[in-house]
């Protein structure tokens, strides 16, 4: 998969955090000759401290190394991956059979209002009863107040009492004791957001880690798209044999986002070196750099939206990253070639020119591909496919997969060299194109690859190309 420039506002925390998460590299697979290690990370830290942010000075950062590392070695030599937390079930049951997906909404008290009511009767409704059969919705109430509590389970239980009984909600409250999160002092207000969502993504992610396979993790604030359910189980067997830490369904920085169950123990455990004033979200960013995924997998569209925040620092805290309309593709000039056979006399260029027009081939197998070769070198920011017909779905591409490649070649045309954008999804994906700044950034393919035999022809309707604009870029 191409690479993407991280935007501006990661740039200069991220190398401060790069260095942190180093240490976590060698308490995870290392765990020997730390000390000269921290040495020189320490090092590295000092040449970049100008140009950390405002809020985080160099000396805090050169004691928290000291503190993370002695933190994280303790936490190594323990048998759980928190200690001192506690949890008490609140509503419905804890001994629940191992099911697909977890559904983890973290909430805490919100002044003036709390939308919890409203994200879990928008997850209901968008779910049908086959699809509750797959997934466990969790949420975890992190919050001291007892009246709130209180006032909360009542709510829950009134409006949820179907879904509670078939064994579908569970609600529980969670504290961590003794936790470095809850001691810190915070230099502003968003430190101190930032230090309660880490410390209730901790509590959560942790009673989740052995209830499913997958766990997709939700704000209290979150409207759900109709049958999101669907969308995301469509989405991981077409990924299943792709390495992927992160698959993230939105455009929110936290919620949306689903994770292996299997990494959630070190996921908690990384969180807990970072409790003050960093993001959230970029520490999510680099545990997934940790885990060699290299660049975002975003998927399109959004499933699941934030709703209107009433608190006067939310907005500014956690941002939104508003999806951009780029309108319709401009497919630049190139050439198509296919080494699949053509049916009813179409052509393969009939997938690339935007009109009504397509490409019919017939009973592709593995290996099959159909390749678009630019007329000059593009910087690519966006992809489509589409294949088959609404009115028949058996003429998808049902496993395919789209390159983008870059060194072009003059015999015969092609690239030298490729990376991985994605699977097709039913037949079907639109996902953005990142780049690192060390990355080729100016693509010459679109490799449209077919990973497995049909029975039936495939129509493939269009491949759809989004190229920057010169001037455009931030």
């Amino acid at each position: 998969m191409p690479k993407t420039v991280p935007g501006a506002m990661r740039g200069c925390l991220w190398r401060c955090i790069r260095v942190l998460t180093s240490l976590v590299i060698l308490g995870f697979f290392l765990q020997e000759n730390i000390a000269a290690r921290v040495e020189q990370q320490y090092g590295t830290l000092l040449s970049e401290k100008k140009k950390m942010m405002q809020q985080v000075t160099q000396e805090e950062i050169s004691s928290e190394i000291k503190n993370h590392l002695t933190y994280f070695t303790e936490m190594q030599k323990s048998p759980h991956v928190l200690q001192h937390v506690t949890y008490t079930v609140l509503v419905g049951s804890s001994l629940q059979p191992k099911t697909l997906l977890t559904v983890g909404i973290f909430s805490v008290q919100h002044s003036p209002r709390t939308y919890l009511l409203e994200t879990m009767t928008s997850l209901f409704q968008a779910s049908s009863e086959q699809d509750l059969e797959y997934m466990l919705i969790l949420v975890l109430l992190s919050d001291m107040d007892p009246k709130w509590l209180n006032q909360t389970v009542a709510n829950i239980s009134s409006l949820f009492m179907p879904q509670i009984e078939s064994g579908k909600l569970l609600v529980v409250h969670g504290l961590l004791g003794g936790s470095r999160a809850e001691s810190r002092n915070h230099t502003s207000p968003c430190g101190e957001l930032y230090s309660r969502q880490k410390t209730s993504f901790a509590l959560l992610m942790n009673f989740a880690r052995n209830l499913s396979e997958y766990f997709l993790l939700l704000g209290d604030n979150v409207q759900s798209a109709p049958r999101f359910l669907s969308d995301i189980f469509w989405a991981l067997p077409a990924w299943k044999q792709l390495p992927w830490v992160i698959l993230d369904f939105s455009s929110m920085q936290i919620s949306g986002k689903v994770f292996h169950s299997e990494d959630l123990s070190r996921l908690v455990s990384f969180l807990l070196l970072f409790p003050k004033d960093i993001p959230t979200h970029l520490l999510l960013s680099e545990f997934r750099l940790l885990l060699s995924q290299n660049v975002p997998i975003r998927l399109r569209p959004s499933i699941f939206y934030q709703m209107d925040s009433d608190s006067e620092f939310e907005g500014t805290c956690f941002p939104v990253e508003q999806d951009k309309d780029l309108g319709r593709p401009d497919n630049p000039p190139a050439t198509v070639f296919t080494d699949m056979i053509s049916f009813w006399n179409t052509m393969p260029q009939f997938a690339y020119i935007l009109n009504d027009d397509y490409f019919w081939a017939l009973d592709p197998t593995e290996g099959n591909y159909l390749l678009v070769v630019l007329d000059k070198p593009q910087k690519i920011i966006k992809v489509g496919v589409e294949t088959g017909s609404l009115e028949n779905k058996l003429n998808i591409l049902k496993h395919g997969q789209l390159l983008l490649g870059y060194s072009p070649m003059e015999y015969p045309k092609r690239c030298a060299h490729y990376s991985l954008v994605g699977p097709l999804v039913r037949g079907h994906l639109e996902q953005m194109v990142f780049y690192e700044e060390d990355a080729v950034q100016e693509m010459s393919c679109v490799k449209l690859l077919v990973t497995g035999s049909h029975e039936y022809p495939v129509m493939i309707l269009q491949i759809q190309v989004w190229t920057e604009v010169e001037g455009e870029e931030d």
